[in-house]
């Protein structure tokens, strides 16, 4: 099948995905509270030369096993600790997540198909933002898309190799993130089977013998040694706190109601969420055929798990974001009006050219006094490079209107009109707003050799770059701090060492 490839768009692709994926990768700080606790964890392993249990802060860390953690470190032996060798990982993972399903697309829907799904990845908002995160679910994805990919091979094929494949990277998802990994196959599988009247050869499959072997090997023995080192703190912290106590309580205040990921949804996937919506309209055709229904029945399945869910973060509901590019990628094969394709991507930049204005509005309702605060420097971040950027995306997707531009060439120019705004635009203007002051006030601790405390803020990226740890105790005379500018009323008398938008390092005056 490879040779048959179309290589301009193959080439065409791979731009986009370098565009999208990889230059940006250091063109914004790590972002709080997650790429920081997951980039500090793996500084505190490459010092500390436990490769078995994270660290943050010197405590101990459950939220995740152990292979991002393990890639992340590799990646920094090979090329420095830096936000390019963090986020690369997940630059990789999201790559092959996008060429697994564009040729499992191929194969079963044809290749205009295949490609309008991988043109709508590498250019949707919640894959750029998760396939640039130095964070576990870039890879998570990856790992639970190959698996339901393997099943529905095998349940086509009933060949052994689709079955043995679909173990190997369930086991590596549960290395990954955990029991989600086993979870989502597991309940799909169970019940595409039973509805197409193959129970037995459901029962045969999740319970083979070599299978279950496999993935004993493979994903069993970090959790065996982890167990060994830290007993039921482990079970406690991970199996219980991080994965039972997610679903049944709201932890760190992540609620919402049963549409918030509707909402998630609808801003997630653009630039091409109308596709996406235009195949739903059709429900008829969703289970007219066993691919289909299969992808509605995944799509249904983690919508309807998260959404029940007491815990309820964005980047959860991107475990059945694959359904939709194949469900978006069919209706756009089928035919969509070029004005549903350009005027909602135009609206929601349009959004963000004058978000800085809308900001500044929206201030006096806004009761959070570090947000009111950053708003203040709003037009610092989000400046003339940002709008420039902003209005040559808008002016370059508004002129498709023309005739001359086809479906194909509408949808490249939007995606690439997008990818550059989103990559080159927003990310890098918020990172200079929210996280750059953090990043420069660790680096001239570092420098200074300070001894700092951490008071009243948690920004697990300031570790990073002071390559230190930092004190939790209640400063005292004398101490160097860093917190928020909000946060400084408490203190009557200190020296400014840094301060910037919403931080300041600061030392008290004996």
């Amino acid at each position: 099948m490879l040779r048959d490839l179309d290589r301009k768009e193959v080439w065409l692709l791979l731009l986009l995905a370098l565009i999208s994926f990889y230059l940006p990768l250091s063109l914004a700080p790590l972002f709080d509270l997650d790429e920081g606790a997951f980039s500090e964890a793996t500084r505190e392993m490459l010092t500390g030369k436990d490769y078995i249990t994270t660290y943050l802060n010197g405590d101990l860390r459950f939220d995740k096993p152990i292979l991002i953690y393990w890639l992340q470190l590799l990646s920094v032996k090979l090329f420095g600790l830096h936000e390019f060798a963090l986020r690369l990982p997940s630059a990789i993972a999201g790559t092959l997540w996008v060429a697994v399903t564009y040729l499992f697309s191929r194969r079963f829907l044809g290749r205009d198909v295949a490609f309008y799904a991988a043109l709508f990845m590498l250019s949707a908002l919640q894959i750029n933002l998760i396939a640039k995160a130095a964070i576990a679910d870039g890879l998570l994805n990856l790992f639970i898309a190959v698996t339901m990919f393997g099943i529905y091979l095998y349940y086509t094929t009933e060949k052994r190799r689709y079955l043995y494949a679909t173990f190997l990277f369930m086991a590596l998802g549960f290395l990954t993130k955990g029991p989600v990994a086993i979870l989502i196959p597991f309940v799909v599988s169970l019940l595409f089977f039973s509805l197409r009247g193959r129970f037995r050869l459901w029962l045969k499959t999740a319970f083979d013998p070599i299978g279950l072997l496999l993935f004993a090997v493979v994903a069993l023995p970090w959790y065996l040694l982890e167990y060994q080192a830290q007993g039921m703190a482990f079970i406690d912290g991970f199996f219980l706190k991080h994965n039972l106590h997610r679903f049944d309580t709201s932890m760190e205040r992540h609620s919402g109601g049963w549409y918030y990921y509707l909402i998630v949804i609808l801003i997630g996937l653009l630039p091409f969420t109308y596709p996406v919506l235009k195949a739903f309209r059709s429900p008829k055709k969703l289970i007219a055929h066993d691919l289909t229904r299969y992808l509605l029945l995944w799509f249904g399945f983690v919508f309807l798990f998260f959404s029940l869910s007491g815990t309820k973060l964005p980047h959860y509901i991107i475990y059945g974001y694959t359904p939709l590019f194949l469900f978006g990628a069919m209706a756009m094969h089928a035919g969509i009006s070029k004005a549903w394709l350009i005027w909602p991507v135009v609206l929601f930049l349009a959004i963000l050219l004058f978000f800085p204005e809308i900001a500044l509005y929206a201030k006096p309702h806004i009761r959070d006094h570090l947000a009111q605060l950053l708003i203040d420097h709003v037009y610092e971040a989000f400046g003339k490079n940002y709008r420039t950027i902003l209005i040559i995306s808008i002016v370059a997707i508004l002129s498709t209107l023309s005739s001359e531009f086809g479906k194909k060439a509408t949808l490249i120019m939007i995606a690439f009109a997008f990818s550059l705004a989103i990559n080159y635009a927003l990310l890098p203007a918020y990172g200079k707003l929210m996280q750059e002051p953090v990043k420069k006030a660790a680096l001239l601790a570092k420098e200074k050799h300070y001894a700092v405390h951490m008071y009243k803020v948690n920004m697990p990226s300031f570790n990073l770059y002071y390559e230190g740890l930092v004190s939790r105790e209640k400063p005292e005379a004398g101490d160097v701090v860093f917190t928020k500018v909000t946060s400084l009323k408490d203190f009557k008398d200190y020296d400014t060492l840094y301060k910037k938008n919403a931080f300041a390092l600061i030392r008290i005056k004996p």
